[in-house]
């Protein structure tokens, strides 16, 4: 496991344990299955970042106290020069940046997304809101319910992300922007 989600799973388990809320009710008001919140909040499997934005809504917290340790402070804008966003390796095949947080109570959380290809599909997720995916680099391919379209350079997709869906790299490594509006 990487230092960095252990380090989210750190946060988590302490801001649970200071606001004195057990973590079946974390599960639960997060919609997230009990024994995989208590692998997450243990480090022992990767959290995804739909479990990250769920968890901090239970909290009462901006997502970035989670992936950070720190609040976001700009209120009116905020620029993140390049390279410089929070970092965050999921797992091998997939990193991703935020780029926007630093900017309180945002309506929207734009990210790129690297990818390396793998064997298997990705885990499929589901999250309030709206997505949008706009390929930088490469092919991606997008699972969406019993869909999968592939997308290349300049190509891009708007979905309901409560349909369970995830994005894999297909010929080599990829880069998308996604946009999410939770």
């Amino acid at each position: 496991m990487n230092q960095h989600v252990a380090e989210v799973a750190r946060r988590i388990w302490e801001l649970r344990e200071i606001l004195e809320i057990s973590k079946e009710e974390v599960a639960q008001k997060a919609g997230i299955d009990f024994d995989n919140y208590v692998k997450y909040e243990s480090a022992e499997l990767d959290i995804p970042i739909s479990a990250i934005y769920a968890v901090a809504e239970v909290l009462k917290v901006d997502p970035t106290v989670l992936l950070t340790g720190e609040a976001p402070r700009m209120n009116q804008y905020t620029i993140t020069r390049k390279g410089k966003g929070i970092s965050v390796e999921r797992y091998k095949e997939y990193s991703f940046q935020a780029l926007a947080f630093n900017f309180m109570n945002r309506d929207m959380n734009p990210m790129i997304v690297k990818l390396e290809p793998k064997q298997s599909a990705p885990e499929l997720v589901t999250h309030g809101g709206q997505e949008f995916n706009y390929v930088l680099e490469g092919v991606v391919t997008v699972l969406y319910g019993p869909h999968k379209f592939q997308l290349k350079e300049g190509d891009s997709i708007y979905f309901d992300p409560a349909i369970p869906h995830g994005q894999m790299a297909e010929c080599g490594s990829a880069k998308f922007l996604t946009i999410i509006n939770e």
